[in-house]
């Protein structure tokens, strides 16, 4: 099983929720498999314009609004995964985000 955390911008992420939601291995999943996550941080990645960029007086540094996106998945279908993510999370600059994969030991439902 593998652990999937990508950052993307603020503007992609509810593109990169429908296509993946949209997706073969989504829909084939059974009730909650994949555990989507999405939540706002604070991060470095390139400001696409202006109007993204703040300063954080805490971190005392520019950082943009963007957008951790973390789900879970078995081992075969973490490429088409991963293909989805990139595709849809594209802003048309050299970089657009970061994916992470890890793996999971082991996930227990909490029932």
């Amino acid at each position: 099983m593998k652990e999937i955390k990508a950052y993307i911008h603020r503007n992609r992420i509810a593109d990169v929720i429908s296509a993946l939601k949209g997706s073969s291995p989504w829909s084939s999943a059974g009730s909650g498999e994949h555990n989507l996550i999405a939540y706002m941080v604070k991060g470095s990645l390139v400001p696409l314009d202006k109007s993204e960029r703040h300063y954080s007086v805490d971190l005392g540094d520019e950082v943009v609004n963007e957008y951790k996106l973390e789900l879970h998945c078995n081992d075969e279908h973490m490429q088409e995964l991963v293909d989805i993510i990139r595709s849809a999370a594209r802003t048309g600059q050299s970089n657009s985000g970061w994916i992470y994969i890890s793996e999971i030991a082991s996930a227990i439902a909490i029932a």
